[in-house]
């Protein structure tokens, strides 16, 4: 699919920064910017692209629209699992929002305050990533034992959760589901656990319909003043998420995904030490990685 066909306009330049804005910033990560409403709070996906934990010089024009609007599509979908942070008048304070600042419209998010967990919940279908590297090493996929002859991109026989700590910068880290659980309290670790099963399989069965894999992917959850759950942050997004296309599947390798894994093997290919500053990318390595967001956005949330 084209730009110009997509149902929400595509700027022509990335934004990099949110700025003008009458709100404090109250946070702000590798991609996302969070400012106070006062009741709520508005999280900003901008156009930045990170790789190795580093931020590029470059962005990409409409990969934050790309990526709010995949995940409203998913909370939509989430909504009848579980209850999630975005406020109840959503749409129309957005289009509010958008009267006076349009750029940050199709962009943007606003969520009701809640206090997240301290772990991030993932859930693995298949075996790559991390999860291989931890089954090459030790033969198990971190506390889970498995088949001894399973390869890198092998389907797992089921689901596992397998959660991680949360930190501000660098690498959150593996935890077993035993050390989760004393950190957040069994009976809401085991909450999050099911429910992160469910959202995953949900997000398997749409990604069927559209001809693609969703081999895994990382959830947060966050609670009230009243310690009622609630589903936070980003959901099922190729950030979040590894999507590979169904048709060139084929375990024993790593695998074609619809993310920012082509800015990825651009910089291994280059003799850079993954530290500041960056090396520039080219346009058409720019080019190729938001065609991925593209064409993951349209299978996911226009067709089938």
């Amino acid at each position: 699919m084209a730009i110009t066909d997509l149902p929400f306009p595509m700027p022509e330049n990335a934004l990099l920064k949110v700025e003008g804005l009458p709100y404090p910033l109250v946070a702000a990560g590798k991609v996302r910017e969070v400012f106070d409403m006062g009741d709520a709070l508005l999280m900003v996906a901008t156009d930045r692209v990170s790789a190795f934990d580093v931020v590029m010089n470059e962005g990409l024009a409409g990969k934050g629209i790309l990526l709010t609007q995949i995940s409203l599509y998913w909370f939509e979908q989430a909504g009848a699992v579980t209850q999630h942070h975005l406020v109840d008048d959503h749409a129309a304070r957005i289009a509010e929002l958008g009267k006076t600042y349009p750029e940050l419209q199709y962009r943007s998010m606003i969520v009701k305050k809640l206090t997240p967990l301290p772990i991030e919940a993932v859930v693995r279908g298949y075996l790559s990533g991390s999860g291989w590297k931890a089954y090459k090493e030790s033969g198990q996929l971190f506390e889970y034992t498995l088949p001894g002859d399973l390869q890198e991109s092998s389907p797992l026989p089921q689901p596992v959760f397998t959660p991680t700590t949360k930190v501000a910068s660098g690498h959150d880290m593996p935890i077993d589901c035993v050390d989760a659980a004393k950190l957040i309290g069994e009976e809401l670790f085991q909450r999050v656990h099911d429910l992160s099963i469910e959202l995953y399989n949900m997000g398997v069965e749409r990604a069927e319909a559209a001809d693609i894999i969703l081999a895994d992917t990382k959830f947060e959850f966050g609670t009230d003043a009243q310690g009622e759950l609630y589903l936070i942050d980003e959901i099922l997004t190729p950030d979040s998420s590894r999507y590979w296309p169904r048709e060139s599947f084929a375990p024993g390798g790593p695998q074609p995904s619809y993310d920012k894994q082509f800015v990825r093997d651009y910089l291994e290919s280059l003799e850079w030490d993954k530290t500041p500053p960056p090396p520039a990318l080219p346009a058409e390595v720019l080019a190729g990685t938001l065609d991925r967001y593209i064409e993951a956005y349209t299978k996911i949330c226009l067709f089938g």
